[in-house]
């Protein structure tokens, strides 16, 4: 059960902060927001819910300035307010933490903490006060061991998201939104950002909290608003519904998550299709030799960066400099680059972490994205049989149940979860026999994190071979026949079955075994 927090008794009958009345906006075709009614307080924490394509980020949208609504109206301390823009928002104090980041790659963690309003000392920029602000900022996001002069490029995605909340706190707002801004960061910086909010919230500050982990809403919340099909169809004192009754009103059935059943363990003596021997990787990647059967889903465990992502990159064909040996059906693979890795001899599919940068081209319609990594399956001389890719992209749009209006739409229209389903959608359609995964579920609501649950069981029971690697242990425990554990670049343990639970996870993440790593 979702569990209220500490808060003062009398918070609740303040005059909001923020008041949203009768808001709503469309797409074209698509009723995104229908009339919605939100008010938000300061100094609580309100954790809004719902699936992707529910309404939350068309709704965070009209709070920041990003999009203006169509009809409806809202009042910022009881005064009307119409927003031109992100920059009028955050001048009003309100300021958004999108999933999506807006970091520069190529300038300083500093740079871009203080991009809007640099410190400046004779009309140039105080390299100095720049320096000492983004140290402080830093701090107070819980990221105090990130150095200021750091090219962002060079952080992992964990420490990237800090950065990004630490230049929303460089705005000095009185609301902060934060849109599934945990998750990319691993349980040590989560921990870090709750203290950091928990402590905005005592200095005053109203809090918009979005995220599909209802262990995150159970710590923090004040208030929590359910939507669904662009309407608040729910809004109460946290600790008031069970998990269960949340799920329920966000999906508008009663569906219990649960994961497939597992059929019994693959034999340990039917040839793999896939087999590691000896990786090694630029001090990464130490000595790691496993094998992959048809028709088992097995998981990569362990802390963030501890190799799971090189792993799946040196399988795919994108490392450098690889050491050790890559077989495919007991014979070496020569993999040169993804090309090699996805033709019918290799039969590997990579869904990356990030899918706006990685996974998906986003100007382009989804039937284009689709089709894009299996074009010469339906080539005949350098040409595209459009008949052929018609009927391959309308089976796998009714197989993964992608919602989208029209498919010669943008895919960046579509919500996170139908845009993962259309990464995942791309793959299937090389007819991979060796899927890897790199933390499909990530900031994907119940409802598609079920869909997503399911096909990799039913990739496995028609013979493929899964490689998922999870920063969620319960995604681990209630998918993997088995799972590998990674610390410092090197496999330290194999838990299998029954051995799969989370203090067997927790306690090999954290090498507690004392296998040495290099």
């Amino acid at each position: 059960m979702i569990e209220p927090p500490t808060a003062p008794a009398a918070a609740g009958r303040t005059p909001p902060l923020l008041a949203l009345s009768g808001i709503a906006k469309r797409y074209g075709a698509t009723r995104a927001l229908d009339g919605v009614d939100l008010d938000l307080r300061a100094g609580r924490i309100h954790a809004v819910l719902g699936e992707n394509g529910a309404g939350k980020s068309s709704l965070i949208k009209c709070m920041a300035g990003v999009v203006r609504p169509d009809s409806g109206t809202m009042a910022l301390d009881g005064a009307p307010v119409r927003f031109a823009d992100p920059a009028a928002a955050a001048a009003a104090g309100i300021v958004c933490v999108f999933q999506e980041l807006s970091l520069v790659p190529d300038l300083s963690v500093a740079d871009n903490i203080l991009i809007a309003d640099p410190p400046r000392r004779f009309g140039l920029v105080d390299r100095r006060a720049q320096r000492r602000r983004a140290e402080e900022l830093l701090a107070r996001a819980g990221a105090g061991d990130i150095h200021p002069l750091a090219l962002v490029r060079d952080l992992p995605l964990s420490r990237r998201q800090l950065v990004e909340i630490a230049k929303a706190l460089a705005r000095g707002p009185r609301l902060l939104i934060l849109d599934e801004a945990t998750s990319a960061l691993t349980a040590r910086d989560v921990a870090s950002v709750f203290r950091v909010l928990k402590d905005l919230r005592r200095d005053g500050l109203a809090l918009v909290f979005i995220s599909h982990r209802m262990g995150e809403i159970a710590e923090l919340a004040d208030e929590c608003s359910v939507f669904r099909n662009g309407r608040n169809v729910a809004t109460f004192p946290a600790g008031t519904r069970t998990d269960a009754q949340v799920v329920e009103m966000m999906i508008g059935r009663d569906e219990a998550h649960a994961y497939p059943p597992k059929p019994p363990p693959v034999p340990r003596d039917r040839p793999p299709v896939l087999e590691a021997r000896r990786l090694g990787w630029a001090g990464r990647l130490h000595d790691i030799s496993f094998a992959l059967r048809p028709g088992e889903v097995v998981g990569l465990g362990g802390l963030d960066g501890q190799g799971q992502r090189e792993l799946l990159l040196a399988l795919f064909g994108v490392l450098r400099g690889l050491t050790g040996a890559v077989l495919v059906d007991g014979r070496e693979a020569a993999l040169g680059g993804p090309a090699d890795a996805k033709a019918p001899r290799n039969g590997i599919a990579l869904i990356p972490e990030d899918r706006k940068t990685e996974g998906l081209m986003l100007p382009m319609s989804v039937r284009e994205n689709l089709s894009f990594a299996s074009l010469d399956r339906v080539s005949r001389g350098g040409v595209v049989d459009r008949a052929a890719e018609a009927r391959a992209v309308d089976a796998m749009v009714g197989l993964l149940a992608i919602k989208a209006a029209d498919l010669d739409v943008p895919v960046a229209s579509l919500s996170g979860g139908n845009q993962q389903k259309v990464v995942l959608a791309k793959w299937l359609m090389t007819r991979p026999r060796v899927v890897l995964l790199a933390d499909p579920t990530r900031g994907i609501d119940v409802g598609t994190k079920a869909d997503i649950y399911r096909l990799l069981r039913r990739l496995a029971d028609d013979g493929a071979a899964v490689l998922l690697y999870s920063t969620d242990y319960a995604e681990l425990i209630g998918c993997c026949d088995r799972v590998l554990v990674l610390y410092g670049g090197r496999v330290v343990r194999e838990l299998e079955g029954t051995a799969i639970t989370e203090r067997a996870l927790v306690s090999s993440a954290l090498n507690m075994d004392g296998t040495e790593a290099a």
